[in-house]
């Protein structure tokens, strides 16, 4: 990527209980690079990369964390960092 371009973002506010769901819900669309869960404070609680062609086994820990922070968390901001058209292909 180049200094010029900047990375597509996109923010969603849920609630503990919807956490797993939309991070499940945004992997399967596939176009995200990275996912960073915020707290009402907007301070970083987790942040981790995605890569094409994850797959189940490897995003299993994902998905034991984020369960985890959903038990503890009430309300949190999800911030998707999408992969350009052109990576994509």
């Amino acid at each position: 990527m180049s200094q010029k371009e900047k990375p597509n973002h996109e923010s969603f506010k849920v609630s503990g209980d919807e956490i797993l769901t939309k991070v499940k819900e945004i992997i399967k669309e596939g176009n995200a690079r990275r996912i960073i869960i915020k707290n009402d404070k907007d301070e970083t609680i987790i942040e981790f990369p995605l890569t094409i062609g994850a797959i189940g086994v490897v995003l299993a820990p994902i998905f034991a964390a984020v369960g985890t922070l959903a038990a503890l968390a009430t309300n949190c901001t999800i911030v998707v960092e999408k992969r350009n058209d052109e990576e994509v292909k």
